[in-house]
């Protein structure tokens, strides 16, 4: 009799066991799904803060220094007031700017006309640290959507 009500305690426990490893696994893609379904998901996808060639302050070597952001959502999104800042504080604002699903838009350094795939924050002088620095994206209501970060600080 012992040996009985052993091995029904056994599959007991098993089951009990796998429904634990079920359920654990199911919740974060339930909890994940809702999440996204709140808010549209858009990240940092790409960042060249070094420009290829000489420093040298050109309107082509400022514009070369750039930062992707991408839609990985099906849905278009109004990145108006949203904001893309450096660690020393520069700000770029999105002004009327639709991202469209799965789509990226490159915000460039230097001067130029805003496309649909290119944005421009008319700086005169390079925002992005070659060796170090972080690049924060904020949605209208100041929230960090995404951050990208390189290098190491040296204070």
């Amino acid at each position: 009799m012992a040996s009985v009500s052993s091995s029904v305690r056994r599959i007991a426990v098993t089951v009990l066991a796998a429904g634990a490893v079920v359920g654990a696994a199911a919740l974060p893609a339930a909890a994940q799904d809702g999440h996204h379904q709140q808010r549209p998901r858009v990240e940092i996808s790409r960042v060249q803060a070094d420009s290829p060639g000489r420093d040298d302050r050109t309107n082509r070597s400022l514009n070369s220094e750039w930062v992707e952001i991408t839609n990985t959502t099906r849905d278009a999104v109004n990145l108006r007031g949203w904001t893309l800042r450096d660690s020393d504080g520069n700000r770029y604002r999105f002004d009327n700017v639709r991202l469209a699903g799965r789509a990226t838009i490159r915000i460039h350094t230097g001067s130029g006309r805003d496309t649909r795939t290119d944005l421009f924050q008319n700086s005169r002088d390079y925002i992005w640290d070659n060796r170090a620095d972080t690049a924060t994206l904020r949605d209208d209501h100041g929230r960090t959507v995404d951050t990208e970060s390189w290098g190491r600080r040296h204070h």
